[in-house]
């Protein structure tokens, strides 16, 4: 049965004028999958804003890149491996990391930095909590062994992700502006070479699965995931470098999702030209293989080169330094056709374009209101002891340390780590410039499922916010959209409101996005996850000790810029505090002036660059209480004060947007700079020793221990493990 729709296969049929063969069909199945042709989601894609002063490589490469002054360059984007990490989380997961980091350096840049956004069911359940254990052992195992720092992200559990985690993959790398390679086959004539590991079964049909729904049989389709060789990844990274400085590469994709089809059409394509190879040139690890497996293998850690002519011999010599191969398996024509030989044979020969780029493309009905996952209507609810609600939601997992994941990754190898995980955003300082990356990963499946275009707002000016918060200028984006199926019009509105809001947001902070990835069909058994679209932020800023989250000393002002801010119950019901304490969901995300935001961003970047903060921290989940307690950690607490006439609920722990939280001495500074911008900046209290005191008037609402905050906090997740594994 063919993965193609009726209408699909007789398009095929249109385009070949014959009945396509085996190969071809196999060939059209992957490069017309949802994975690879983003036939439903494009036609709304174009909505968002691509186009900067500093972009140089917008969508459609293997990466965004972006200027960052002085002739250098940044390369970045995310990718998702949610299917194969369901199946099986440790190769799932490593690959994932493999397929971006390789995505970086076919672009010439060196990778410098990872990061994961991975979301999970409940982990009361052994299963989730093996898929768990299994994804970041993978992506701990790959990062680790190839030498790159995973420096940050985000991790979040809930019931929606109990058939379908998600595992999205960001990395970036850096080089000079006249080191970028682009993937294109130009030059008819010129040898087409494939370096790297051999080719074998693993990955086939990789592709069609991630364009599908699971079922109970999906657990069976362990073949269909990748194996990777993080060791093999380095070599293949340290020798393409070495290649391309030989000036002889004109040409470079990476053999990732659909393999060699897709390298090789999506090359042609780009350039206009054509490809022929042959099939029994390629290196080969098991036997038997038929152009249809070989054509659709997804084995790691290959590329696929075009040299110039005559010029083959030195790109041979440095592949087999690093002990790899190096073949060359076709050659560039001017037919615009992929020629796929197998010992002189014909096997499939196909127009690139219509393969690579004309797929068809689908205006799924969303005119539906988007499904909510949660009524409107807020429940009644008070609290009688408001520091236990607090210890609840830092033991929860969402909120919770992450520490347990982060441990395991190597996040300072390479030496340019200036702010690892656990802060608002990551740094890695540029060598040999003055200037660092700021690196921030966001989503909230929560608020999306309340409001797609009002959640996806609120991500990127949370990650905006992220980077602001330590001194960070936001100025380019890359997106993962997670969604359920959009052949059913409630999942594809979805989809399109958050795209919708992503645009707007993004053209608001001046931050386009140079490319990113779309993940459909994340449903099993009819069950789809939240709508979980993931941002991807980068920010520039001097090299400079960076902002961290804890108070440094006792007798500091604490101050809130950009105010309390204010909260009704029905934007209350997709908070910590609703899901930790209450165990409910309800209403409307918080609500989002994004004026306002942007002046706050600005305020608070000039608080930081100026000297005048000692601490920062945004405040997002868990609100006012979850935010103090977190720049408690280190041992310094605050006596609060806030003077509300909120009901107490709503003043702890209401996640409105666009609100900071700094210690300093210098609080006239602050004001001054508060007014200049036109935003609130209060006085809330003061730092002192060993407890967190938090006071309305003369009522007090929490009042413990920094000891018992950040031991909760600390050890929730591993708890969490053990007492589950036993």
């Amino acid at each position: 049965m063919s993965a193609l729709t009726p209408f699909e296969l007789d398009k095929v049929r249109q385009i070949l004028k014959r009945e396509p063969t085996q190969t071809e069909l196999g060939i059209f199945e992957v490069m017309w999958s949802e994975h690879c042709s983003y036939k439903s989601s494009r036609i709304h894609l174009k909505k968002l804003p691509t186009r900067g002063p500093r972009v140089l490589v917008g969508p459609g490469e293997n990466a965004g890149i972006i200027d960052i002054g002085d002739g250098v360059a940044i390369a970045f984007k995310i990718e998702s491996h949610n299917h194969p990490s369901f199946i099986e989380p440790f190769q799932g997961a490593a690959t994932g990391v493999g397929g971006i980091l390789r995505d970086i350096f076919t672009m010439g840049a060196r990778p410098i930095a990872v990061m994961d956004a991975l979301r999970f069911g409940p982990l009361t359940e052994p299963r989730n909590q093996r898929i768990l254990e299994g994804v970041v052992s993978g992506i701990a195992h790959y990062g680790n062994c190839f030498g790159v720092p995973t420096v940050g992200g985000e991790c979040v559990f809930e019931p929606c992700y109990n058939g379908n985690p998600l595992v999205n993959v960001f990395a970036l790398g850096v080089f000079k502006h006249d080191e970028i390679f682009y993937g294109r086959a130009t030059g008819v004539g010129n040898p087409v070479i494939y370096v790297g590991a051999k080719t074998g079964r693993d990955g086939i049909h990789g592709a069609s699965m991630a364009s599908a729904e699971f079922t109970e049989e999906s657990k069976q389709k362990r073949p269909n995931v990748q194996v990777g060789d993080p060791f093999m990844e380095k070599l293949l990274l340290e020798a393409c470098l070495e290649a391309m400085k030989t000036g002889a590469i004109v040409g470079i994709q990476d053999m990732g999702a659909a393999g060699l089809t897709c390298s090789t059409c999506e090359m042609g394509s780009r350039a206009g030209t054509g490809i022929e190879i042959d099939l029994a040139l390629v290196p080969q690890r098991e036997t038997g293989m038929i152009p249809y497996e070989i054509m659709l293998s997804e084995s790691q850690e290959r590329m696929l080169l075009v040299a110039e002519k005559g010029r083959e011999q030195e790109v041979f010599d440095v592949f087999h330094k690093w002990g790899l191969d190096a073949v060359t398996v076709g050659t560039v024509t001017d037919s615009g056709k992929l020629i796929v030989r197998n010992h002189g044979t014909v096997v499939a020969e196909i127009p690139n374009r219509e393969l690579a780029d004309e797929a068809p493309l689908y205006d799924r009905p969303h005119n539906t209101a988007p499904f909510r996952s949660a009524p409107m209507d807020a429940p009644e609810f008070s609290s009688s002891d408001l520091t236990n609600d607090l210890l609840k939601i830092l033991a929860s997992g969402d909120v919770c340390s992450k520490r347990w994941i982060y441990q395991q990754y190597d996040y300072t190898v390479r030496t340019n780590t200036l702010a690892g995980p656990g802060g608002d955003a990551a740094i890695v300082r540029i060598k040999d410039t003055d200037t660092s990356i700021a690196m921030s990963l966001d989503g909230s499946g929560r608020y999306c499922a309340l409001s797609p275009r009002e959640g996806a707002m609120l991500i990127v000016a949370e990650c905006c916010r992220n980077l602001s918060t330590v001194g960070a200028l936001p100025v380019a984006a890359t997106n993962n959209l997670n969604f359920g199926n959009p052949e059913r019009p409630e999942i594809m509105a979805q989809l399109v409101e958050a795209i919708e809001g992503m645009a707007e947001a993004c053209r608001h902070f001046e931050t386009p996005i140079t490319g990113g990835n779309v993940s459909l069909y994340n449903e099993t058994l009819g069950e789809a996850i939240w709508p979980t679209p993931v941002m991807g932020i980068v920010g520039l800023m001097k090299t400079a000790p960076p902002m961290t989250i804890p108070f440094k000393n006792e007798a500091r002002t604490v101050m809130l810029l950009g105010g309390l801010g204010s909260c009704d119950a029905t934007r209350f019901g997709g908070t910590q505090y609703a899901k930790a304490v209450l165990g409910k969901m309800w209403g409307l995300p918080p609500a989002l002036d994004l004026d306002y935001e942007k002046r706050v961003q600005c305020a608070i970047r000039e608080v930081v660059n100026g000297g005048f903060a000692e601490s920062a921290h945004d405040l997002s989940d868990g609100g006012l209480a979850v935010a103090l307690a977190e720049c408690a950690s280190q041992g310094i607490g605050a006596a609060v004060d806030l003077n509300t006439a909120l009901r107490p609920e709503l003043a702890l722990f209401h996640e409105g947007p666009s609100r900071v939280l700094v210690s300093t001495t210098q609080p006239q500074e602050i004001e001054r700079i508060a007014r200049d911008f036109h935003v609130e900046a209060l006085r809330i209290g003061v730092t002192m020793k060993g407890r967190l005191q938090i006071r309305n008037d003369s009522v007090t609402w929490i009042d413990c221990a920094v000891e018992q905050l950040r031991d909760v906090r600390e050890n929730a997740l591993e708890n969490q493990l053990t007492v589950h594994a036993g």
